[in-house]
């Protein structure tokens, strides 16, 4: 197999791992396999399963049955398990990033930062076992009135390919340390780093067989996810389209659904910026991972004035972006996931161009590596303004006033991320209160997630669930009311 390179021996993800296996209750071989391939070169990975509806019942009954023992443990023996995988994900960090980078098409720097924050997700899911789980309500005297967090049972979770390790892990790791089993299925084209690796690192911290299952899988496995009667929630993290239908399914079914959605986020830059930071802001969140994240920044307004010198800046650091295969050292910009997203961006682009938007840097492609691109003069109505690229496209939108700019940011069925760059603070806040948004960033750009937070969009973004920090016990837990006296009541009939 075409293993990465690592210092650490044996491998977290060994050769057997390599050939066609997940995990239930045990490693199973599957069926119907596929090739792991690498975006920049199209090598092979090895082999992953591909698991079906069939699959995936087995697992969720298997999960049931396990659940309770596992939500019965001590806090002290959970939380250990999470504390046993932080250890294991730190001795394994050099194989887990090449995995990361070679499977998902991420620049070094970029999937160093993805396990970094995914192994963060699993430090604070550490401390979730010893934290306070309900209210003692107030009451009438002779009676113990209390509302408790339980868990939900058995989570579903479907993650995508663009952060797949962390997408997955900010789920799973909380779900598991309140007490519930996980089913969890991975993005097939990254189903080692968002699916094996994770799977690794909880055997070997220890977890129970059985509690956590990983299956990978396309829509067949997904729409039976959320049509299992044992699975109690589904969380999804992906596009809109798709989590539209994950939505339907799972809320016909009567589940608990977190959605985790696209956006078509505005980074404002006013006229007052410090121009060499606002385009160093509008850079990173265009570009970073070739734009395929949920926050990139898809939609840069700037105030005409600075626009000409933004535009001219923007488009030479275009121009002087290393572009290749990020196993290289000092690339910026690696592959696009497949050639149907490389089609997509530039259909956006030729598109956008036919309408009258200026191509300013970049625009092309050499097998999926597609060039950072600056389009100037885009306009409301043009695909490059309304569409979500998911690509290293930056669109550039210029504005007179603050009150267009409000208007150009919100015009749009999505609601994720927004930021704003200026030197008057209290200007800047004044306009993100008016932004329909669920993610606001003051001079920063859209990209942006510290674990410790509540992250989830409005509108198209999501159904307004959030997850992270306070949120995740909101999220993966349901409230029981529990009232104890200590003798029943004599009521008059």
């Amino acid at each position: 197999m075409n293993k990465p390179q690592q210092e650490t021996n044996p491998a977290l993800v060994e050769d057997q791992y390599l050939s066609g296996m997940y995990l239930s209750d045990g490693w199973q071989a599957g069926a119907n396999l596929a090739d792991a391939a690498e975006p920049a070169t199209g090598k092979s990975l090895g082999k992953i399963a591909l698991t079906d509806g069939k699959d995936i019942s087995a697992a969720a009954a298997t999960a049931r049955k396990n659940q309770q023992a596992w939500a019965a443990l001590t806090p002290d023996e959970r939380a250990a398990v999470f504390l046993k995988a932080l250890q294991v994900g730190s001795a394994f960090e050099n194989e887990i990033v090449d995995w990361i980078v070679r499977e998902s098409g991420s620049a070094r720097a970029k999937a160093g930062f993805e396990l970094k924050i995914a192994l963060k997700a699993i430090q604070l899911a550490a401390a979730m076992p010893h934290q306070a789980q309900g209210l003692v309500l107030p009451s009438t005297p002779g009676r113990i009135s209390l509302a408790r967090r339980r868990p939900i049972g058995v989570i579903g979770v479907i993650a995508p390919f663009n952060f797949p390790l962390y997408l997955a892990m900010r789920a799973v790791a909380p779900a598991l340390a309140v007490g519930n089993a996980v089913v969890l299925k991975p993005d097939p084209r990254t189903a080692i780093c968002g699916g094996l690796v994770i799977a690794r690192l909880f055997e070997l911290a220890g977890l129970p067989s059985g509690v956590l299952h990983v299956m990978p899988g396309g829509t067949e496995a997904g729409e039976a996810l959320c049509s299992d009667p044992n699975i109690g929630m589904i969380q999804f993290t992906g596009s809109t389209g798709a989590g539209r239908m994950v939505g339907q399914n799972a809320s016909r079914n009567l589940k608990k659904v977190s959605l985790e959605l696209g956006g078509k986020n505005s980074i404002i830059i006013l006229d007052d910026a410090d121009l060499d930071l606002a385009v160093r802001n509008a850079a990173w969140g265009a570009w970073l991972h070739q734009g395929q994240i949920c926050m990139s920044s898809g939609r840069i307004l700037v105030h005409e004035s600075i626009a000409p010198q933004f535009i001219a800046a923007l488009a030479q650091k275009a121009g002087a972006l290393p572009v290749g295969n990020p196993a290289d050292d000092g690339i910026a910009i690696g592959p696009l996931i497949n050639q149907r997203q490389l089609d997509h961006v530039a259909k956006v682009v030729a598109d956008s161009v036919a309408a009258g938007a200026r191509l300013e840097a970049g625009g092309k492609a050499d097998n999926l590596f597609f060039q950072p691109t600056v389009l100037s003069g885009v306009t409301a109505g043009m695909p490059a303004f309304e569409q979500e690229i998911f690509g290293p496209v930056a669109v550039v939108t210029t504005f007179k006033t603050d009150a267009e700019a409000i208007e150009l940011a919100n015009q749009t069925e999505y609601g994720l991320s927004a930021a704003i760059v200026s030197h008057n603070v209290a200007r800047a806040v004044a306009i993100g209160d008016q932004l329909r948004t669920g993610l606001l960033h003051i001079n920063d750009q859209t990209v942006n997630d510290d674990v410790v937070n509540p992250f989830g969009g409005v509108g198209a973004s999501g159904n307004g669930t959030s997850i992270g920090g306070p949120a995740n016990w909101e999220e993966f837990t349901e409230w029981q009311w529990v009232t104890i006296k200590s003798e029943a009541p004599a009521y008059p009939f």
